[in-house]
């Protein structure tokens, strides 16, 4: 049997209008009130009738994207504006607001949940998959809530990612191809959904080639110029240090730059690197780096337009895509010495 407020306003004991006043947040009911009446509706599985049947008829024209403000790595960089434009150039002719949303409040109260969509100050969300946690996803497909994850993510009803296990093996597969023989991993926490892909598709094209997985030759940093330095020179002054590299970033390449030139190791004939993503550096570097293009810009449209089709034609079907990355070489693989 469907929950009605009446239900929801009995468990609480409180009047059907103060039910409705928390569902508008409504600066008159207490938050000590709100905080009850909104546990109550999540352990009745009360879902309002305007998110239910869906917000279209009372559109704030609006969508947020989620962000995390604490994390500068990911707002302050190339990949997050390319993400944006992608978005609003969907948006936009739409006549659709894009908002950016942090999800950093500490008080229950103020979750962007209550705010955003209880609220209903926004017809929908899209959200990196560091910040769209399962529980969150769980929570937006009960109430129905439209959403789509940048990000490869379970349960998420539609996600979007760059096929970064394919990754992986192309960077892999082409230091092999241009004659190194041991290449190394260099960047990423292992809790991180990215590396894990990215060190999967590596450690695929060591083991189809035959070659020897050395784990001590995986090093799990920040994926940063400063961390990138740090783990290359640890690494390279071994004696039997890796003749090859597949780095986390472009700045971890970076990094690893650094440290070969510091230490008298001639890239690309004693040391070839390889790395994911294009921007900002890759093609400005000694020598120009050969890097992995994954066009972000793609990622917002796609995202964009499947956000809108769920708002606008009420498409619920789960849509999951894997997009290719194109390799770019450049001299920094260019083979070894011989």
């Amino acid at each position: 049997m469907k929950v009605t407020i009446s239900d929801v306003a009995r468990a609480a004991n409180v009047a059907k209008s103060t039910v409705s006043k928390v569902l508008n947040d409504s600066p008159k009911i207490s938050n000590e009130t709100k905080q009850r009446v909104r546990e109550i509706m999540k352990q009745m599985n009360y879902i309002p009738s305007s998110i239910a049947t869906g917000l279209a008829r009372q559109s704030s024209q609006t969508v947020g994207l989620l962000v995390d403000m604490s994390k500068e790595s990911e707002f302050l960089n190339q990949f997050f504006y390319n993400i944006i434009g992608g978005i609003e150039s969907v948006m936009g002719p739409l006549g659709y607001e894009l908002t950016l949303c942090n999800i950093q409040h500490h008080d229950a109260e103020d979750h962007f949940l209550n705010r955003l969509v209880l609220n209903q100050r926004v017809d929908g969300i899209i959200a990196n998959n560091s910040v769209l946690t399962e529980e969150l996803a769980k929570e937006l497909d009960r109430l129905n809530f439209p959403y789509v994850s940048i990000g490869e993510m379970e349960p998420a009803a539609s996600w979007v990612d760059f096929d970064n296990e394919a990754g992986g093996r192309m960077l892999t597969r082409h230091l092999l191809e241009q004659g190194y023989c041991s290449p190394a991993f260099i960047g990423g926490q292992r809790n991180e959904r990215i590396f894990s892909r990215r060190l999967s598709g590596y450690l695929q094209a060591l083991k189809q080639s035959g070659r020897l997985v050395r784990q001590d030759w995986i090093v799990n940093s920040q994926a940063d110029e400063h961390e990138g330095y740090r783990s290359a020179l640890r690494l390279l002054v071994r004696e039997d240090r890796p003749d090859s590299v597949v780095c986390m970033t472009n700045y971890t390449a970076f990094g690893v730059l650094k440290a070969a030139r510091e230490l008298g190791i001639e890239v690309p004939g004693q040391l070839g690197i390889a790395a994911f993503d294009e921007y900002p550096l890759s093609r400005y570097t000694t020598p120009p780096l050969t890097s992995l293009n994954i066009d972000t810009f793609k990622l917002g449209v796609t995202s964009g337009q499947w956000l809108m089709d769920h708002i606008r034609e009420n498409c619920t079907a789960s849509r999951r895509l894997l997009l290719e990355p194109e390799l770019i070489v450049r001299e920094s693989t260019a083979g070894p010495a011989r």
